[in-house]
């Protein structure tokens, strides 16, 4: 066969390879959409009336994207210390990308002054390489916070689907469950991503004494919309304020993979050539507004400066630069 023959039956194999792909995807997608949009419809939660509350809520990200000084490591992840009353929780563990010990999270929190001892549980939003500790735990179904294995010393892990840690003592969150007092898991809301498929995320919430339901969110692909409207369902207090991700890379990604945007096109619940825009910003915006928080602060993770700059305009006053080893303080 000549050389020519031999690339016209090679370029027809991997065009047929990738259509056949593309269909196995999208017939997922379908499916795994229509699961989701079931699963959200049929969910019917008691109220959290006996979560109690907090007089505080102090926030500090130790893995995001911008940080509050050069000292500090920065990636496209997301790791921070939540300290609701007297319970401490390390919210995600970031991404360590580059496979390293101590990680960036290890050495942000020895500049900080924080050791794992002062902790006393970790929270999981959801189960992909930037919150879980490197791409190689995502695919093997665990978390850690550093390459070379950290003792959590039977540590309380919550996490939405099944993980596996060698050293933390894991409970599955399945529906909205009280943490400590005043702190909650409003449970996972699933949604089913084109390439990274069924991924059910949750989120903290914290009341705060006289100010009410603050949101702690890691990536937000359940959409900030079902994220309030669950806790609208789970609290009879009005939601004050939302921490975290919202997952609104618009015009650009934070972390590309092999030579693609990867959150454009690989981290979102759309179809990956309809990706995340404005108008999908906009409403999200309007959305929010509509519920008048005092306190918004946008991750820039998985959001580009253009989504951060329109959360920023939009809420004026109550919008805070969310950088690492930067205190947002609840009181």
């Amino acid at each position: 066969m000549s050389v020519k023959r031999l690339l016209r039956v090679g370029m027809g194999t991997l065009a047929g390879a990738t259509v056949g792909l593309t269909g196995t995807l999208s017939a997922r997608f379908l499916l795994g959409r229509a699961r989701a949009e079931r699963v959200w419809n049929e969910s019917n939660y008691e109220p959290l009336s006996e979560m109690g509350s907090v007089r505080q809520l102090r926030v500090v990200p130790l893995i995001d994207w911008y940080a509050d000084s050069p000292r500090l490591a920065t990636e496209p992840g997301v790791s921070y210390m939540v300290e609701a009353g007297d319970t401490r929780i390390l919210f995600d563990v970031g991404y360590n990308m580059n496979g390293e010990h101590p990680s960036p999270l290890l050495r942000n929190m020895e500049l900080l002054g924080l050791s794992l001892d002062q902790f006393d549980m970790v929270f999981i939003s959801h189960a992909h390489c930037d919150h879980l500790g490197g791409m190689s735990h995502q695919m093997e179904g665990t978390f850690d916070l550093s390459a070379e294995p950290v003792d959590l010393k039977g540590m309380p892990a919550y996490v939405p689907q099944p993980l596996a840690n060698p050293t933390a003592n894991m409970t599955l969150v399945e529906g909205p469950m009280i943490l400590a007092p005043g702190v909650s898991s409003i449970g996972p809301i699933p949604r089913q991503l084109f390439f990274f498929g069924w991924t059910p995320e949750q989120s903290l919430a914290v009341n705060v004494d006289g100010k009410g339901i603050v949101l702690i969110v890691g990536c937000g692909h359940s959409t900030l919309q079902r994220i309030v409207q669950r806790a609208e369902e789970l609290f009879d207090i009005p939601v004050y304020g939302v921490i975290g991700g919202l997952h609104y890379p618009v015009v650009a990604s934070r972390e590309d993979m092999w030579g693609l945007p990867a959150q454009q096109i690989f981290g979102t619940g759309k179809w990956p050539w309809d990706p995340i825009n404005r108008q999908d910003v906009t409403r999200a915006v309007g959305f929010l507004r509509a519920r008048r928080p005092k306190l918004v602060s946008l991750s820039a993770h998985d959001s580009c400066d253009w989504s951060l700059n329109t959360f920023r305009r939009a809420f004026g006053k109550a919008y805070q630069d969310l950088l690492v080893g930067r205190e947002i303080l609840v009181a």
